[in-house]
C-alpha cells in the first residue's frame, strides 16, 4: 500500500518518467482514496471541481429547526387588562405576549434527527427554561415535540416528535475519533433564523478543553462558519455522517470568526442511548479518585518526554479506584487504549464507558507500566439528599441545599466529605446569590454549629437572628463571613 504522504511526490516522479506511469499513479491514488485507505490532495482539474452537493443531499433532511418557548399564563383578568394597555400604548414587550396577555420567551436553534421514531438531539441551552417545543423539518413540515431528557453537564438535550411521520430520515453516527486536523467537515443548521444553511470548513483542532460551555471539556474545533441559531445543528463528515453537535463559537461580536466548537458524536451517542433506554438522566461511572494535571516538572521527575496523562492525587475508600488497586501517585495514561492527555480528556473517555462492565487503565507506577481493570458503576447515593429550599430570611434564602454523598459529589464534580450540606443551586438575584453563595459550596458551620445534614440547617434558619456567621468550604479552602439578619 502506498503511503498517502508520499503519493504527490511519487506522482511527480512518475510524470517525468512518462504519461503512462503518471496515469497509473493517478489511478492508484484515486483508488486508495475511494476504498478509504488513504487521503490525497487533488491531482487534476476534475478533482478540484468536485462538489459537496451529494453529501448535503444525504445529510440535510436529517437536520431540523428547533423553536422553543416558555409561556407564563396570566394570573388574573386585571393583569391581562394592564398588559393589553401597555401593549397598545408602548408596544409589545421583549419576549412577546400572547392574545390573553401570556408572557412568552422564545428561543431558536437547530437539531438533528437520530432515530426514525422521531428522536432529535440538540443543545440543552437551546431549550433551557422552555416548556413548549416545535420541530420544523427541512421540507418545512412542523410538529410538536416533547422534551425527553436534559443533560446540563454535556449541554445536550433529547427531544421526541409527538406524532412522527413515517418518512423521517435519521442521520447515521460517524466516528469522531477517526477525524484528523485538516479533514473537511460541514456545519448544517439555521443561523440567525434565515433557514437551513450549509457551511464548509476543516477540522482546526481536536480535543479542545478550555471552551467552558459544559462540564465535559472535549470539543472538535472547526472553521466552518457557525453563528447564533446553529446551536444543536450537525457537524458532518464527507460521508454525510454525524461527527459532532455544533455548540459554541469564539466571538467578540456574536458572529462567526472561524472558531467554532462541536461536541463529539461519542458523547452524543451516550446521551441518545440513555434516552432510548427510557432513562431520565444519563448515568455515568464513578471513579472515586481525585486526579490532577501533569506539569512539566512532574513529567520530568517521572521520566516522561512531555506532560501527558493524569495523576491520582487521592482515593476514596471502597471506591472502584480503590478496589481496582490504584494508588496515590499512579499516572493514568490510557483508558481502554485511548490516550488521555489531561483531566478533561480523561473525564470524557471515562464518561463514555457507561455503568456496566469494566474499563482498563494503562498506568505508570514508578518506572513500570501496568494495566488496571476498574469496575464501572454509578456513584452510590449513600444517604437521602433531603433537599432543602430555604424560604425564611437568612443568608441561605434562595439556595437549594442537599446532603452530600458520592452521587452528589460526582454530579457537581466536587470532592465532598461523607457528612455535610452542599449548595446545589442558587436562584438568580436572591439573598443567597447576593451574599456570594455558589453551587458546589459546602456549608461547614453556622454560628459555630457544625452542619452535618440539611435538617441541621433547617433548624438554624427557622430562627430570626440579627447576625449570621457562616463557614463554607470552597475548593478545599474554608471561608468564614458574617452577615446581617
Amino acid at each position: 500500500m502506498l503511503n498517502r504522504l508520499a503519493l504527490p511526490a511519487l506522482v511527480a516522479v512518475l510524470m517525468a518518467a512518462g504519461p503512462a506511469a503518471a496515469q497509473m499513479a493517478r489511478t492508484e491514488a484515486r483508488d486508495a482514496v475511494k476504498d478509504g485507505t488513504a487521503k490525497a490532495v487533488p491531482l487534476s482539474k476534475a478533482d478540484v471541481q468536485l462538489s459537496f452537493a451529494p453529501v448535503v443531499k444525504r445529510a440535510a433532511p436529517s437536520v431540523v429547526n428547533v423553536y422553543a418557548s416558555h409561556v407564563e399564563k396570566s394570573s388574573s383578568a386585571r393583569s391581562s387588562a394592564m398588559e393589553e394597555f401597555m401593549r397598545r400604548f408602548f408596544g409589545e414587550p421583549e419576549g412577546g405576549r400572547g392574545p390573553r396577555g401570556d408572557r412568552a420567551q422564545k428561543s431558536l436553534g437547530s437539531g438533528v434527527l437520530v432515530d426514525a421514531d422521531g428522536l432529535v438531539i440538540t443543545n440543552n441551552h437551546v431549550i433551557d427554561n422552555m416548556n413548549e417545543v416545535r420541530i420544523a423539518l427541512a421540507d418545512r413540515r412542523e410538529f410538536e415535540a416533547a422534551i425527553v431528557m436534559r443533560d446540563t453537564r454535556t449541554d445536550l438535550a433529547v427531544l421526541k416528535i409527538k406524532e412522527p411521520p413515517k418518512n423521517l430520515v435519521p442521520m447515521p453516527f460517524g466516528d469522531a475519533d477517526a477525524l484528523e486536523v485538516g479533514d473537511f467537515v460541514m456545519a448544517i443548521g439555521n443561523p440567525f433564523g434565515v433557514g437551513q444553511t450549509v457551511t464548509q470548513g476543516i477540522v482546526s483542532a481536536l480535543a479542545r478543553t478550555q471552551v467552558g460551555s459544559a462540564d465535559y471539556q472535549y470539543f472538535i474545533q472547526t472553521d466552518a462558519a457557525i453563528n447564533p441559531g446553529n446551536s444543536g445543528g450537525a457537524l458532518v463528515d464527507l460521508r454525510g455522517q454525524l461527527v459532532g453537535i455544533n455548540t459554541a463559537i469564539y466571538s467578540q461580536s456574536g458572529g462567526s470568526h472561524g472558531i467554532g466548537f462541536a461536541i463529539p458524536v461519542g458523547m452524543v451517542k451516550a446521551v441518545v442511548d440513555a434516552a432510548r433506554d427510557g432513562a431520565s438522566v444519563v448515568r455515568r461511572p464513578w471513579l472515586g479518585a481525585r486526579i490532577q494535571s501533569v506539569t512539566p516538572d512532574i513529567a520530568d521527575s517521572m521520566g516522561l518526554d512531555h506532560p501527558t496523562g493524569v495523576l491520582v492525587a487521592s482515593l476514596q475508600a471502597k471506591s472502584p479506584a480503590d478496589e481496582a488497586g490504584l494508588k496515590r501517585g499512579d499516572l493514568i495514561l490510557t483508558v481502554d487504549g485511548q490516550e488521555v492527555a489531561d483531566p478533561e480528556a480523561f473525564g470524557y473517555r471515562f464518561a463514555l464507558k457507561g455503568v456496566q462492565g469494566q474499563a482498563r487503565f494503562g498506568i505508570l507506577r514508578g518506572t513500570a507500566r501496568q494495566t488496571v481493570a476498574v469496575k464501572l458503576a454509578p456513584a452510590p447515593e449513600t444517604r437521602p439528599r433531603d433537599v432543602l429550599k430555604v424560604k425564611t430570611r437568612s443568608p441561605f434564602l434562595g439556595a437549594t441545599l442537599v446532603n452530600t454523598s458520592p452521587a452528589v459529589a460526582e454530579e457537581m464534580q466536587v470532592d465532598f466529605p461523607a457528612d455535610g450540606v452542599a449548595v446545589q443551586a442558587v436562584d438568580e438575584n436572591s439573598v443567597a446569590a447576593r451574599v456570594g453563595l455558589q453551587r458546589g459550596d459546602l456549608i461547614v458551620a453556622v454560628n459555630g454549629v457544625p452542619m452535618a445534614t440539611t435538617k441541621d440547617l433547617d433548624r438554624v434558619t427557622r430562627n430570626s437572628l440579627n447576625s449570621w456567621e457562616v463557614a463554607i468550604n470552597r475548593n478545599g479552602e474554608v471561608l468564614t463571613s458574617v452577615f446581617g439578619g
